[in-house]
């Protein structure tokens, strides 16, 4: 007989365990014996009882509900061993648990165009407002850097467990000229390895580093210090994040996509926020004006490359909404956990109870 769709439906979605030592549970074939055994002594009991009292003394001094309560400790002993013999089995689940991430950066573009009001009351303080609150929902024993950029970019905030520091960093923020997000995500990695030889004064457009500054010169240690660097897996890297918070287009610096791809050799997530409209707005400073929108398809492209999701902020309301989407996936992550440790403790807890019951009830362990 077929099994009704919404059975098979919800099994399928249940967590199955996998067993690194799955010749541990034959043990578990012992449980039925000793079930066998428990029954074979209560009878014997039961005959030696009845050799001495009439059968209805017997059941007067048993009683229903003292016979049932004397069968409540030793299935709670059974199911203690059951637990004992499957944790020796060492079993792994796919379970939700908080992330182990334990660094995030803000990179935030403080660039000019981020003036324009498509995001009321503007996209600086849209976004500064929604990074506030982000950081309010964020668990506290995640440390937080904040990494600013425009023509150039720089550490504003080392990473810290301060939520007041990083507020106050945030309210700093002073728009400049140029927006280079690609020296934006490199100076992030240089803040979430910063024993990696990233040199950060080589983002910077000074008299040594000529302007369009190729990816490999700018990750490049110093010449003295030689380390051979071994690219991973996109995504592998669960110490840190980065958020990227920008409209997307590039005037200077490193390639953005050149940036996102040495975050993905390094396994590090570039979660990427477009504030703004795709259609954008004109904005004018000091006798110029030009027309700002967002590139989206370069953020995707960021987002895509390192394993990570692009979101949209169209607006101020969607940008907040963004950002608390983003604690939440940060804070809560699903992985394949060995959760013998549980069953453990589970199998101490029921022996416990099992022997505090019969303690209490019959004066005796068992």
């Amino acid at each position: 007989m077929n099994s009704p769709s919404w059975l098979t439906s919800f099994m399928s979605k249940l967590p199955l365990p996998t067993f690194l030592w799955p010749e541990f549970l034959w043990l578990l074939l012992a449980i039925p014996l000793l079930v066998l055994l428990y029954i074979w002594l209560l009878r014997r009991k039961k005959k030696m009882a009845l050799r001495y009292a009439s059968l209805s003394i017997v059941r007067e001094a048993m009683g229903r509900g003292q016979s049932f309560r004397r069968h409540v400790p030793p299935i709670l002993f059974l199911l203690s061993i059951a637990a004992m013999l499957v944790a020796a089995s060492r079993p792994f689940a796919v379970i939700s648990l908080p992330s182990q991430r334990e660094t995030i950066i803000l990179a935030m573009d403080v660039s000019g165009s981020m003036r324009a009001a498509d995001v009321l009351p503007n996209r600086l303080v849209a976004a500064q407002n929604a990074a506030k609150a982000f950081l309010a929902d964020l668990p506290r024993n995640v440390r937080v850097g904040i990494v600013a950029f425009a023509g150039t970019a720089s550490v504003v905030q080392q990473p810290t467990l301060s939520r007041e520091d990083l507020v106050v960093a945030i309210d700093k923020f002073q728009l400049q000229r140029g927006t280079a997000i690609g020296n934006g995500i490199v100076v992030s990695l240089a803040e979430l390895f910063p024993d990696a030889g990233i040199d950060l004064a080589s983002m910077q457009y000074g008299r040594e580093k000529p302007r369009g500054t190729s990816i490999d010169q700018a990750l490049a240690p110093d010449k003295g210090a030689k380390k051979e660097f071994v690219p991973v897996a996109p995504g592998s890297y669960t110490s840190g994040a980065i958020i990227l918070l920008t409209d997307g287009q590039r005037t200077t610096g490193v390639d953005s996509l050149d940036a996102a791809k040495a975050a993905a050799d390094r396994g590090v997530r570039v979660y990427t926020v477009g504030v703004g409209t795709v259609d954008g707005e004109t904005i004018g400073f000091e006798g110029w004006s030009m027309r700002v929108k967002l590139d989206e398809e370069t953020l995707k492209g960021i987002a895509r490359t390192t394993q990570a999701e692009y979101f949209y902020a169209g607006t101020a309301a969607d940008l907040k909404k963004v950002y608390e989407t983003l604690s939440s996936r940060l804070a809560i992550e699903k992985k394949e956990t060995e959760i013998s440790g549980l069953l453990a403790l589970l199998a101490a807890a029921l022996a416990l109870v099992s022997a505090s019951l019969s303690l209490l009830w019959f004066n005796r362990i068992l």
